[in-house]
């Protein structure tokens, strides 16, 4: 996953969206206890920032290390590098020992992972009983009725760069494994839907679909998704360069805790 996404580092900083605030209080009151909490795929640091707003500390962790540079600086949250050559017991003796972790969150990240091995490694660093486990994504946006009809093509166009991982993500995590007992927000095989909302300049869309890793590897072999003729044609739909507009995303997410 880290070469996929080190190479635009900076701009998916900038570009993605910032998640609901209610999201986190919603976990947070699913937990005992607010010790520590565990972001994984921690990238810029977005989602560590929310949960540090109710845990007494944050990890946030990353196999990226050009991600973590770009990383927002928050009191509450250490960023850690973790390379895939790190072991599953230096993983956890890393992250405090087992049974201790009593929130884990994942955001738009958890499709890119060795499943039975990130479960693993939860299974023993949740708290039992009280720990909870919640991943999230968003795929696809709404606008207009003029405007969307171009998304659609642009996704369709680019589905054929998308890594295999990331089909989990387009199909909006229903057919993610996730072997947790359900805690009410979202459970295997029915994740929660969501919402989220953004204004964003037609200037701020375009750098988030640069952001996608499908259109980076695309560019890199000589297929450009967002040529000046098709930011043109997204720019005479949107309304203008200087127009502000509310764009929906669509949400889901899956929680859970260590079946016992």
């Amino acid at each position: 996953m880290a070469g996929l996404f080190d190479k635009q580092a900076e701009i998916y900083v900038d570009a993605r969206p910032t998640y609901p605030t209610e999201w986190y209080s919603k976990l947070a009151a699913l937990t005992p206890q607010h010790s520590l909490a565990w972001d994984v795929g921690t990238g810029n640091g977005q989602a560590a920032l929310g949960v540090a707003e109710h845990y007494e500390q944050v990890i946030g962790t990353d196999i990226s290390e050009n991600q973590l540079k770009h990383a927002k600086q928050h009191p509450r949250v250490k960023y850690i590098h973790t390379p895939l050559s790190l072991s599953d017991d230096e993983f956890v003796t890393l992250m405090g020992g087992e049974n201790s972790v009593d929130l884990v969150t994942v955001a738009e990240a958890v499709h890119w992972f060795d499943l039975p091995k990130f479960y693993s490694l939860v299974t023993r660093l949740l708290r039992k009983p009280g720990g909870v486990i919640a991943v999230w994504g968003y795929y696809g946006m709404v606008v207009s009725t003029t405007f969307d009809p171009l998304i659609k093509r642009f996704r369709e166009a680019t589905q054929p760069f998308w890594d295999p991982r990331a089909h989990h993500l387009l199909d909006g995590y229903r057919t993610l494994p996730f072997p947790f007992e359900s805690v009410g927000l979202g459970s295997e095989g029915e994740p929660l839907q969501l919402e989220m909302q953004q204004r964003l300049s037609i200037e701020g869309v375009v750098r988030m679909k640069r952001s996608y890793s499908a259109v980076t590897t695309a560019k890199h072999q000589g297929v450009d998704f967002l040529s000046e003729g098709v930011i043109k044609d997204l720019e005479s739909a949107w309304g203008g360069p200087n127009k502000i507009r509310t764009v929906t995303y669509k949400a889901f997410m899956l929680s859970g805790k260590v079946k016992l």
